[in-house]
């Protein structure tokens, strides 16, 4: 698969309609355990992307102009802790491609790759800390496993997915070892972090932008 500026915005756009459509939800699980407006930045961020996306002429962008522009994006409309942290994983990923005028399923991979290493790195967590790392780290590991086996991108991407979601199921029994909701002990336990649920919502995004 060759995936291309128009792809791509294409994608961030779906994005921005699934963040939206989640809002609700992923304030209420932060709600728990932190700010309650997870899902408020989640969606004021994917949609200002999407629109500042959606205005580059793909005829003179490329690929990583897509990214470099998420993210500047994203970080102006999100200045809580997601902001850097998706900032980051849209810089990384454009300078993973840089040069392409088009990607391969590999150069995807190494996109979606960067990105997990991207808000690993920023944010300095590791799995096992209830953060959106639980379902990052382990999807990006998923992806490249397939990919190494010779699966196309969106088998690579189905088992992301596959991997994020048992991660961010798994953060129900971790204690959390950043942010706020360090604070609350063994409150949290029980309760699925808000940032690697939509971790999810955006890995599950991505897969189905790419499954036609």
């Amino acid at each position: 698969m060759q995936v291309d500026v128009v792809r791509l915005q294409e994608m961030f756009g779906a994005i921005a309609q699934a963040m939206a459509r989640e809002k609700e939800r992923l304030c209420e699980l932060d709600g728990v355990i932190g700010d309650a407006d997870h899902g408020i930045a989640m969606e004021l961020g994917f949609s200002a992307a999407a629109k500042a996306v959606a205005a580059l002429d793909p005829a003179t962008s490329d690929p990583t102009a897509v990214f470099n522009t998420a993210a500047k994006s994203f970080l102006s409309a999100v200045g809580a802790s997601s902001g850097p942290l998706y900032a980051t994983a849209f810089m990384r990923a454009g300078a993973a491609v840089k040069g392409k005028p088009s990607l391969t399923d590999g150069d995807m991979i190494d996109a979606f790759e960067a990105m997990a290493k991207g808000i690993q790195d920023r944010g300095k967590a590791e799995p096992g800390e209830k953060t959106m790392v639980d379902a990052w780290a382990p999807a990006a590991a998923a992806a490249r496993s397939a990919q190494l086996e010779g699966k196309p991108l969106v088998a690579c991407l189905e088992a992301a997915l596959d991997a994020a979601t048992k991660g961010a199921e798994a953060t129900k029994d971790m204690i959390a070892a950043k942010g706020r909701s360090s604070r609350l002990g063994d409150r949290v336990i029980g309760h699925m972090d808000p940032g690697a649920a939509s971790a999810v919502v955006l890995i599950d995004t991505i897969a189905r932008s790419f499954d036609a």
